[in-house]
């Protein structure tokens, strides 16, 4: 089911708004019923207000009522390249844990990865308890 996964997150890192990087990332996340949403990454001259593709590609599915994911494929190129991994940072970890356990694949460049790979330990629901 992940199958062409990685290839729509390279295609989505096309529409990218990276004007101060040149950094271009796309996102392909993948729902428990099958729906793929993308997002890429926007940059804003303020920095700290540009938003990463994987948390578009998460806030556009839960906007549209999807809370359950089985996989996101992210790709990340400065150079047209993609054969590099481009891993999520930690904000963008710690929102898929929201929705996500600790086995959801993540798809780079170079292979399947899980959450818990590089996140071993979230803050969480349980956290707040």
């Amino acid at each position: 089911m992940t199958d062409g996964l990685f290839e729509i997150a390279v295609k989505t890192a096309e529409s990218a708004y990276c004007p101060y990087s040149g950094f271009h990332v796309g996102a392909a996340l993948l729902t428990a019923d099958g729906e793929i949403y993308t997002g890429c990454n926007v940059e804003n001259a303020s920095y700290s207000m540009t938003v990463c593709a994987e948390r578009i590609a998460v806030f556009k599915a839960v906007s549209e009522g999807k809370k359950d994911f089985s996989a996101i494929a992210v790709a990340g190129s400065a150079d047209g390249d993609f054969s590099r991994n481009c891993t999520p940072c930690g904000a963008c970890l710690q929102v898929l844990s929201e929705f996500c356990d600790s086995d959801f694949k993540i798809i780079l460049a170079d292979g399947e990865y899980r959450l818990c790979d590089f996140l071993p330990v979230s803050f969480n629901k349980e956290n707040i308890k």
